[in-house]
């Protein structure tokens, strides 16, 4: 392939969608159908091979994609209608767990294609992963697969992407019958009928429109002029004059409408029965933008952190974020996304994110999954790995010339901690090397001590999340681990205002320390953004300027560890109005130890709670089991917010994440092993006062019996 193709002919896209919504699968025949991969393998195939995008071992047994695999291929078009298009993809997890490689690949990606399954529609995941689209503004196709399931519905799942997600969707095709009898796809705009032939539907034969379909198919070409013209003011003018619409101008209307964010173009197929997926791709380089397309802005750390904008131009100065870890037989991968300029290896790039730590490129691949192959050079627009490069998710590296940092990714916050230990003592300097490489490659991992029993912490999405990483510790670093009894990520926060006033004093043989200082705590409003914020009200320099920032460190070390059971204390709002000084004594010291034991006295006055949290669960089951799905749900405080009954019962609840331990277990048991579910954090809510009287009592126990030990 040439080293190097105009920026209009690269597509750098993602592929999400709600777990066994079939994307691994979409990916293979993407790749199977641009000649990345010769022979197709499938997720959970007998020929124990298994999809290429899926290479640990893991994935493979599990039949789940853990982690987003990179890579590209090149498209010339179903018909061969384009010159060469470099589509980089990245195929990512559907598992909420694993929601940090969605979050991340969608942070670099210019587009992407929401998978979703004909029978289901949208699920839990699908609105998580919408989420994350709109946060990076990021245009989608939504590709309606498994059209050949039983109970696959093109139009209703259309209708739900309206309904549930808030989109403007637009049909742009008209299935030829659905489930067992779904045989090829229409495309209305020009025309055409299409049947996918040969042994793995390589061969794409574009036909007249059958007589029976060409009244819909007119019927759903207006339609599309329509709804378009609804969302886009060239195509609305033509619409209104009652002019004819050209197919050019109705495709570049989708596009532009498309890139606005303002419609998701609607696509179907089957991805396992090799039925659409040519021309899905098709429509990838229809209707998603090329880096030029997309506007990428940074923030100039020289000019108090000015918005710019970052340009895809090779011959600008280099700009590029790191934005996935990968830790591989030969070292350290680190994914970047170049964003403006050229890097070549051998060229020394600064950590801006880093304190402008310098490292040189030794080595650059392009990734196909598990595979690579090297490169001398890449450009703005590229998707590259670089090998032997230190650093962390989300860090911005420049050419040294320019002071800019790329906007981060948002971490999403951990809900489960467990206690680990190694079981073998010989295998600690293992299992300390497993845990440093893990929290460097995924930051919703967490690893702390627990300074009272010094016991390993780590932290995470879900129990999934945990096993996996400690699963990955026995085959990766032959380390066995032993685990504790999972523990929910409480808050503790405040319901009403509290007045401040203490002052520190101490005087002992030099000079003495002296601190006071005055104000309130009150609860922040439940759409703050924040979980803590400082107010400084002080006039007339009753506390001395240098001395307000130790404070704001004195309120944060307090907010740490709440006064009821321990846990950090979010969504309080520390405001500082009176005060004063000593001209010999008073030091930041003074005032960081007068704010701590401030706040810590002020604490109960506020009346504390301890929040927990909540989860959205989705469950479905067959239609006979709802009664003892929905008593399960009950008996652990849940509370359910729809049932959608048909063959298969779905409901949707919001249930504490401290009774869902164990769940799995009960529901199959209670279903015959034919239930499932997936589970989402939602929110924090209060415990109720029964339980945070047993929390609390059980925590003083608890530190009572530590303290007794200590002495």
């Amino acid at each position: 392939m040439a080293t190097r193709i105009p920026l209009e002919r690269i597509r750098n896209i993602g592929i999400s969608a709600h777990i066994d919504s079939g994307k691994t699968t979409l990916t293979e025949r993407i790749l199977f159908y641009t000649g990345r991969i010769h022979a197709i393998h499938e997720v959970r195939g007998k020929d124990g091979v298994g999809a290429k995008m899926d290479s640990m071992d893991l994935e493979r047994e599990k039949g789940i994609t853990i982690q987003s695999a990179a890579t590209y291929c090149v498209w010339k078009g179903s018909k061969g209608q384009f010159e060469d298009i470099n589509i980089n993809i990245i195929d990512t997890p559907g598992h909420v767990d694993f929601t940090i490689e969605v979050e991340r690949a969608l942070r670099v990606l210019d587009g992407a294609i929401l998978v979703l399954d004909s029978g289901k529609g949208v699920q839990s995941q699908s609105i998580t992963v919408d989420r994350q689209m709109k946060r990076y503004r990021v245009p989608r196709i939504a590709f309606v697969n498994k059209m050949d399931n039983p109970g696959a519905n093109y139009e209703r799942v259309s209708d739900m992407l309206k309904e549930k997600l808030g989109h403007h969707p637009v049909k742009l095709q008209v299935p030829i019958g659905a489930e067992d009898k779904f045989q090829g796809l229409i495309d209305p705009i020009i025309g055409k009928a299409y049947f996918f032939e040969g042994a793995d539907g390589e061969i794409v034969k574009e036909v007249e429109i059958p007589a029976e379909y060409a009244e819909k198919a007119k019927h759903a070409r207006e339609e599309i002029v329509q709804q378009v013209a609804d969302v886009d003011d060239v195509l609305a003018e033509k619409f209104i004059n009652e002019e004819p619409v050209t197919n050019d101008e109705l495709k570049a209307a989708i596009r532009r409408a498309t890139l606005a964010l303002k419609m998701t173009p609607v696509m179907c197929g089957s991805a396992i029965k090799n039925k659409g997926v040519q021309l899905l791709l098709d429509g990838v380089v229809a209707y998603l933008p090329n880096p030029t397309e997309v506007i990428n802005e940074g923030h100039d750390q020289d000019k108090n952190e000015e918005k710019i904008v970052i340009e895809s131009d090779a011959s600008k100065p280099f700009v590029g974020l790191a934005f996935k870890l990968q830790q591989d037989k030969y070292g350290q991968l680190t994914y970047f996304r170049i964003y403006q300029g050229s890097v070549t290896t051998g060229d020394t790039i600064y950590n801006i994110s880093n304190e402008r730590r310098k490292v040189r490129v030794p080595r650059m691949f392009r990734m196909h999954s598990d595979d690579r192959e090297e490169l001398q050079t890449a450009e703005a627009g590229d998707i590259v790995a670089f090998y032997g490069v230190e650093a962390s998710s989300g860090e911005t590296f420049t050419d040294g010339k320019q002071n800019i940092t790329l906007t981060s990714m948002h971490v999403p916050a951990a809900v489960i901690s467990l206690a680990v230990a190694p079981k073998d003592r010989a295998a600690e300097a293992n299992f300390s090397k497993a845990l440093n490489r893990f929290t460097k490659e995924d930051p919703t991992f967490r690893v702390h001590q627990d300074e009272e029993s010094q016991q390993t912490i780590i932290s995470g999405m879900g129990e999934l999340h945990l096993d996996i990483y400690m699963e990955r510790m026995r085959r990766e670093y032959n380390c066995d681990v032993i685990a504790g009894k999972p523990q929910v990520a409480y808050r503790e926060t405040i319901t009403q205002r509290a007045e401040i006033a203490y002052t520190h004093k101490k005087q002992t043989g030099g000079s003495g320390q002296y601190g006071k200082i005055g104000g309130y705590l009150e609860p922040l409003p439940p759409d703050a953004v924040e979980t803590y914020e400082f107010v400084d009200e002080i006039v007339g320099g009753v506390i001395p300027k240098e001395f307000i920032p130790a404070c704001d460190k004195g309120f944060k070390e307090a907010i740490k560890k709440g006064a009821l059971i321990g846990f950090p204390v979010v969504g309080v709002r520390a405001v500082l109005n009176d005060g004063a000084s000593h001209a010999v004594d008073s030091s930041e010291m003074a005032f960081k130890t007068a704010a701590l034991m401030g706040f810590r006295e002020a604490y109960p006055k506020a009346k504390p709670t301890i929040l927990e949290p909540i989860m959205k669960v989705e469950v479905e089951a067959p239609v006979e089991f709802q009664g003892s799905v929905v008593g399960q749900v009950n008996q652990r405080r849940g509370v359910i917010l729809e049932t959608k009954s048909d063959d298969v019962v779905t409901i949707t609840a919001q249930v504490p994440l401290n009774t869902m331990f164990g769940y799995s277990t009960d529901l199959r048991s209670a279903t015959q092993g034919k239930g499932n579910y997936t589970m989402e954090f939602a929110h924090y809510a209060p415990v109720p006062k029964q339980e945070q009287e047993a929390m609390i009592k059980e925590y003083r126990e608890r530190q009572a019996k530590e303290a007794a030990a200590r002495k």
